[in-house]
């Protein structure tokens, strides 16, 4: 069995017969957690999943500007926790159609109202950095998951891919790494430092 039919394997037996599952994908940044969504959703049944991202909620470069907080996008404080959490209530809640913002990496903001959770979705793919973070108020996320997975690679290959990525949205080779020491790999470490456990853990996803 592959490694990703084992984990959609694993989702299926913590279903069982229940109705909806809200299953969180966490990892550090470039661990490969939306191709991983990604790849369950189009594994799993024809229109029972879909992906629902974090970093949908990043704060607009305007607000951490005026929070000195624009070298650190990224970061748990720069996204809009508060707003993350009511999304993740209200998909428990089972409301019949919900409106999901989602982040533009070639815009660097968000789409509000990108993509649709409705109401027969039954498996409900959450994928974020900081979903099992042991901090607060990310804590409070804890009950709202109803099985964890987390996403680990090894630094070495985080930081290629970090450099892969930037080199593709446009950074010079000195920007790009200096980027990824001020603002990727701290929020690696924390990451890694911080985490609750989950209930999976896999190996990298390209």
């Amino acid at each position: 069995m592959s490694e990703i039919a084992h984990i959609a394997s694993a989702i299926f037996k913590r279903a069982g017969k229940s109705g909806r599952l809200v299953v969180a994908i966490a990892g550090p940044p470039a661990a490969g957690k939306s191709t991983l969504a990604g790849a369950l959703r189009d594994l799993l049944p024809e229109g029972s999943a879909e992906v629902v991202p974090m970093d949908g909620f990043h704060f607009d470069n305007a607000i951490l500007e005026r929070r000195g907080l624009r070298g650190r996008k990224g970061a748990p404080e720069t996204f809009d926790f508060a707003g993350f959490e009511a999304l993740l209530k209200r998909i428990r809640a089972g409301e019949p159609e919900i409106a999901v913002p989602v982040f533009d990496r070639s815009m660097e903001l968000s789409r509000a109202a990108a993509a649709l959770v409705g109401q027969d979705s039954r498996f409900i793919l959450v994928e974020g950095n900081y979903l099992l973070l042991d901090e607060e108020p990310w804590t409070r996320l804890a009950p709202l998951f109803d099985f964890s997975i987390f996403i680990d690679v090894p630094r070495n290959e985080l930081e290629r891919r970090l450099r892969q990525r930037w080199h593709e949205h446009g950074r010079s080779e000195e920007d790009a790494l200096n980027w990824i020491a001020t603002n990727d790999m701290p929020n690696i470490e924390r990451v890694l430092a911080r985490r609750r456990p989950a209930d999976l853990v896999v190996g990298a996803f390209a």
